[in-house]
């Protein structure tokens, strides 16, 4: 956030000057043959001590307001509970909150990584349950919904629950 203006690209300017007027900027990337659609935060771990956030599956707009409320609960000193489930992330369901794994930052969170050099910042993976509240390691979980989130932590979800 510091570099000099001259030494960003206009993209790269136009990207500061958003984390630095609302304290974080979402980032969007499509669906493709690769894998699903995901939004990730960066500014989070900077302005507010809490990890970067990344979710998968979501309409922009949803990940968008999801990614709004909790950059204020992080400002109000509330971090998000990690491998338990919360209501804080959706209204109207459970969710978990997962650390993701280094390995997995290079394909899916360029601009953190290009905003803080490097992978030394933490981020979380919001995890949603199918729409009879089945989380994706759980028995009955509806397999339509499979392919909507990738799992980024070291060793699975199911071992990153708190037991």
């Amino acid at each position: 956030m510091n570099a000099p203006a001259e030494a960003l690209d206009d993209p790269e300017r136009a990207f500061v000057a958003k984390v630095r007027e609302h304290g974080w900027f979402d980032t969007a990337v499509f669906s493709d043959v690769e894998g699903p659609g995901f939004s990730f935060t960066t500014g989070l771990w900077v302005n507010t001590g809490q990890p970067e956030l990344i979710m998968f599956g979501m309409k922009r707009e949803i990940a968008h307001d999801v990614f709004w409320e909790l950059f204020r609960e992080a400002k109000a000193g509330l971090p998000l509970p990690v491998g338990e489930p919360t209501d804080r992330a959706f209204e109207n369901l459970l969710a978990y909150a997962f650390p993701v794994a280094k390995r997995f930052y290079c394909d899916h969170l360029g601009w953190s990584r290009w905003f803080y050099g490097g992978d030394e910042f933490p981020c979380l993976q919001i995890v949603w349950p199918d729409r009879s509240g089945v989380f994706p390691w759980e028995h009955g979980f509806d397999t339509a919904f499979a392919a909507d989130q990738i799992d980024l932590t070291e060793n699975g979800w199911e071992s990153a629950l708190t037991r």
